[in-house]
């Protein structure tokens, strides 16, 4: 699988934007702040209809405009497909497939898959599990497109459910009507909760393994799913959907109270465990990288087992490494299908990491030469 072409209008910093790349590596190299993260993230939202910096779409809209359009040309297996988004301020966002309009952006998941490794990749270590579970739900939503519907449904319920307890803690709530909640909270929540077990379980033993590659000094590390809900947990929604029910019945008196849902996918973590302890309080700066650089290795091997190579992206990140770990990151790099770097000076883009360079500056992306080993 891969990008042929991007093309950008209004987004981010860009009036407009048009690359036209191939298989093999593409380094995009400028100075800070002269828009080539906003390029990789624009192949990210093919992806995912999300960003890796931003929970909203609104600031990826360039400011004066009212409306962003992101458009790629995807090959897999000699076939090629256009996709179209249109972000929209105001309004619902629109996708289109080869011209012709689709009901919902989610069905255009699957298209195109990438991987995108980038500095803010710290806070899957460091950061609050809201982080790690957004991790977890994109890349399950990369494999499996159905899991978009799931976390929609669930998200739904979610707001529903949060309001009715808001009201109730006032005393101005039927709380007969908790109980049709509670149904609908545990089948969707047992539904996405069943997707994030599958997945931890697929995606475990490769990150453990690039985590051994680019920190062979360091303990090991384990990845744990903590649920809201105690116990060993079977990985069949069917089954987890009645241990939903009993936690719910078994905290209501507490969330009435406190007017907030205590039960379900949103208040889960994934455990990161290095040695013995919890990665988020015993890993040195050194060690939450390479964690950080293991989960999206780990990922981008786990895609690759589905037999659908995902595209590569490394945005500003060989900087932020040592050497043992620019190495390791480059290695995977040279064995993909297509990569996609960014960085401020060539310098920092290990050699032997061959590809076409693309300099970014003055709103402009212009054609380079294809580098060597020795990075001229």
């Amino acid at each position: 699988m891969h990008l042929r072409r991007l093309s950008v209008t209004d987004f981010r910093s860009w009036e407009s934007a048009d690359l036209d790349i191939g298989p093999g590596v593409t380094v995009l190299v400028g100075p800070n702040g002269v828009g080539k993260t906003n390029l990789v993230e624009a192949a990210g939202y093919l992806a995912t209809l999300g960003s890796h910096r931003v929970a909203a779409d609104a600031p990826l809209i360039r400011r004066g405009a009212e409306r962003a359009i992101v458009r790629g040309s995807v090959v897999h297996h000699g076939r090629e497909l256009h996709v179209e988004l249109e972000i929209a301020s105001g309004r619902a966002n629109r996708a289109r497939v080869n011209r012709a309009p689709v009901p919902r952006p989610r069905d255009v998941l699957g298209i195109l898959r990438t991987v995108l490794f980038a500095p803010e990749d710290l806070a899957l270590v460091r950061g609050d599990p809201g982080e790690r579970r957004r991790f977890l739900d994109e890349l399950l939503t990369i494999r499996h497109p159905r899991y978009a519907a799931v976390r929609s449904d669930y998200d739904r319920v979610l707001k529903q459910r949060s309001a009715l307890l808001k009201t109730a803690r006032n005393g101005r709530a039927d709380l007969s009507t908790l109980d049709v909640w509670d149904g609908h909270l545990a089948r969707t929540g047992a539904a996405l909760l069943a997707g994030r077990l599958e997945l931890v379980a697929a995606l475990a033993p490769y990150t453990v393994e690039s985590f051994a590659e680019v920190a062979p000094t360091s303990d090991p590390i384990a990845l744990r799913y903590r649920s809201s809900v105690p116990g060993e947990l079977p990985a069949v929604g069917a089954e987890l959907e009645p241990l939903l029910l009993d936690e719910l019945a078994r905290v209501r008196r507490q969330e009435v109270e406190r007017g907030v849902c205590l039960v379900g996918p949103h208040r889960e973590d994934l455990d990161l465990q290095l040695g013995p302890g919890p990665a988020k309080g015993y890993a040195s700066h050194g060690e939450s990288w390479a964690l950080a650089l293991a989960l999206r290795l780990g990922s981008y091997r786990l895609l690759c087992a589905d037999d659908v190579e995902p595209v590569l992206i490394l945005d500003d990140v060989f900087a932020e490494l040592d050497e043992r770990r620019r190495r390791a990151l480059a290695d995977v790099a040279r064995r993909a299908e297509q990569v996609l770097v960014t960085a401020a000076v060539a310098e920092d883009v290990p050699e032997g990491l061959d590809g076409v360079r693309l300099a970014v500056g003055g709103g402009e992306v212009r054609a380079g030469t294809r580098t060597g080993s020795s990075g001229t």
